[in-house]
């Protein structure tokens, strides 16, 4: 008989798991360049603290240096440049004043806050981690100094970083001023492109995911332009206003596009080939040529067609249609009971960041009250769920160490001199940008570049002493990890869930409300203001369901050791995308002329949205209680199938 091999379980596989990124050159050079030359010119000035904070700086700027805009970049950079300035600055005023004992409870207050703020999105996420990295390495380093030159040294690496990002970049393409956002406008038709090649496959979902990350990413890049414009107090220019309306046009073709997944009939090549020469010609400025030509076999290629040729128009102006408009779509409600800075997802991340913290600050100074940082240091990082499932975390960053550890004794036996530090942190600032692909690779880039610190800094034989409180950092993270209720990454997800369903309700609500009756001037004017609000509910819809989902990955890969497997949350989450798939497939067909549903019928199929969420959101309701049952299902094409994902989430709910 055939043996049948078992899966292996996603805990133990995800440490294995690579990101396939392109190697960021230019990053790579911004890297070789900054913590290691720091770190030579603080020894040749005969200053080596100065040299290791600004090295240090230049470090924790470097691993926020993602791909993107000049302005996304500043943000990405400069916000957590400020909170790790802020940390060094309290840690550093920790040993001054010879705290002691009284550092863990200021730790556990500095970690709380880090904790509870991270919740807020990544780049606060990240300003809170290194805050807190920050703060540890400035009570415990014993490098001279006041608090306030400590922090500004930091705060010095950190520019220094962001100025080589504005100054080394590619060649422009053709754009001038404008050619960072072309290029990322351009990623969106290219990933448009993508989606639609792989309708009727099983790539279909992930390329629409990725075609919603990059529409997020574009509109994040544009928002900051607008916002520049406004805070310098001058007009938008004729070239920001035309690569707006050309974005216009590429969220109209995905919105269409997104009607085409739901049908999941395959599309020939043609179709997929516009997108890449609107593309081509964001990046070239050269016209984008000839187009498919239209089909009308269904509503949804009929809406595609129309919007294709909408985009061509907007490319072949040469000046904006309009005057830059008096406001933005409003903004949709955001649910503050779950995400906010006081909600139960903040608190208990806040608490189990402030446990860890506390706990392995108290054994760091009980063992070594010379060299006490790197425990907690290390812990900052490990309970960060941003970072991936904790055992996976925990199995990296315990291998990265060693490996880091073995490759700066290894330039220790065989470098010559006294600058060989800087070399070595000179090669782990180049390997920063490309270690993002895996957390181990990152830890060992970011291991090797600060034992040179510690190196440099006094500390000659702190390296093998790195390797053990690691492994306590280890330790204690998995235990405080796994206590019941404080930490269960599954409790984590159920507020993203719950948030998805209430945007993915409200972008619903708007699509099935029936527009009243104006006459043809108020209707022509209000027609755009309606697209611009369905299409930012709809991105917000997407956006909540994106942490949603990773919320739910993380969560299905981390080590549970009950039987319980609990709730399914990957499949809740991927039932809740089909269901804002099917109201943007319902868009489509009701702007091309299909049966609009009556008020009372759009009305039971949102509240029953809602009640999934109440279902999902109440974590007094025991095990296997059955939510409210769906009430009939509309007559209508698309709204059958959004009742359909309804009846399945409904199920999945019953079993949690």
């Amino acid at each position: 008989m055939p043996r049948h091999r078992r899966a292996v379980p996603a805990w133990l596989a995800h440490p294995f798991r690579w990101q396939r990124l392109p190697v960021p050159w230019a990053a790579v050079a911004r890297g070789a360049l900054c913590a290691g030359p720091l770190l030579a010119a603080g020894i040749a000035a005969g200053r080596p603290a100065a040299g290791v904070l600004t090295a240090l700086g230049s470090m924790l700027a470097g691993v926020n240096d993602r791909p993107g805009t000049r302005r996304t970049g500043i943000v990405h950079i400069g916000l957590p440049a400020l909170a790790a300035a802020f940390g060094m600055l309290v840690g550093a005023a920790l040993r001054t004043a010879d705290a002691g004992w009284w550092t863990v409870p200021a730790l556990c207050a500095v970690g709380f806050v880090s904790g509870a703020g991270s919740v807020a999105g990544p780049v606060r996420s990240t300003a809170g981690m290194q805050m807190l990295a920050a703060t540890v390495l400035g009570a415990g380093m014993p490098l001279p100094g006041t608090p306030w030159a400590k922090a500004l040294y930091v705060l010095a690496g950190c520019l220094w970083l962001l100025l080589l990002r504005l100054a080394l970049r590619y060649p422009r393409p053709a754009g001038g001023p404008l050619s960072g956002e072309r290029a990322t406008v351009a990623t969106v038709f290219d990933a448009l492109a993508d989606a639609l090649a792989a309708v009727g496959g099983p790539g279909a979902e992930p390329a629409r995911r990725r075609l919603t990350a990059a529409l997020d990413r574009a509109d994040e890049a544009l928002r900051l332009r607008r916002l520049t414009s406004r805070l310098l107090r001058r007009p938008a220019r004729p070239e920001e206003l035309l690569l707006a309306e050309r974005f216009a046009a590429a969220t109209a073709l995905c919105e269409a596009s997104v009607a085409l997944l739901w049908e999941a009939r395959p599309l020939p090549p043609r179709v997929a080939a516009s997108p890449r020469r609107f593309a081509a010609a964001l990046r070239t400025g050269r016209p984008p040529g000839r187009l498919s030509a239209p089909e009308n076999s269904s509503a949804a290629r009929s809406a595609f067609d129309h919007a294709l040729l909408d985009a061509a128009v907007a490319f072949a102006r040469e000046r904006p249609l309009s005057p830059p408009a008096t406001g933005e779509p409003t903004p949709p409600a955001r649910a503050t009971g779950t995400r906010g800075a006081l909600g139960p997802d903040a608190r208990d991340y806040g608490l189990r960041v402030a446990l860890c913290i506390g706990a392995s600050a108290a054994v760091a100074l009980l063992l070594r009250a010379d060299h006490w940082y790197w425990l907690p240091a290390t812990v900052t990082f490990l309970v960060k769920p941003d970072l991936g499932p904790l055992f996976s975390r925990t199995v990296n960053r315990f291998a990265g160490t060693a490996v880091g550890v073995l490759v700066f004794a290894g330039a220790a036996a065989l470098l010559p001199g006294s600058w060989w530090p800087a070399v070595a942190a000179g090669a782990g600032g180049a390997l920063l940008p490309f270690a993002t692909r895996h957390f181990a690779l990152q830890t060992g880039a970011i291991t090797v570049m600060v034992l040179s610190f510690v190196y440099v800094g006094g500390a000659p034989e702190a390296a093998g002493e790195r390797l053990v409180d690691t492994s306590l950092a280890c330790a204690i993270v998995l235990v405080v990890g796994h206590l019941p209720r404080l930490a269960d990454p599954r409790r984590r997800v159920g507020p993203r869930v719950t948030e998805a369903l209430r945007s993915t309700e409200r972008f619903l609500r708007h699509v099935l409300t029936p527009r009243p009756a104006a006459d043809p001037a108020a209707a022509t004017a209000g027609t755009g203001a309606v697209a611009a609000r369905r299409l930012a509910l709809r991105r917000d819809a997407y956006r909540t369901l994106a942490r949603a989902r990773a919320a739910a990955e993380t969560a299905a890969a981390e080590f549970r050791p009950g039987r319980d497997p609990g709730t399914d949350w990957p499949t809740v989450v991927a039932a809740v995308e089909r269901i804002v798939d099917a109201a943007t497939a319902c868009a489509v067909r009701l702007e091309r002329g299909a049966h609009r549903p009556g008020p009372e019928e759009a009305e039971r199929l949102c509240r029953a949205l809602l009640a999934m969420a109440d279902v999902l959101a109440d974590p007094r309701r025991p095990p296997g209680t059955p939510p409210p049952e769906l009430l009939p299902v509309p007559d209508c094409a698309t709204l059958t199938d959004v009742a359909a994902e309804l009846e399945r989430l409904r199920g999945y709910a019953a079993a949690r």
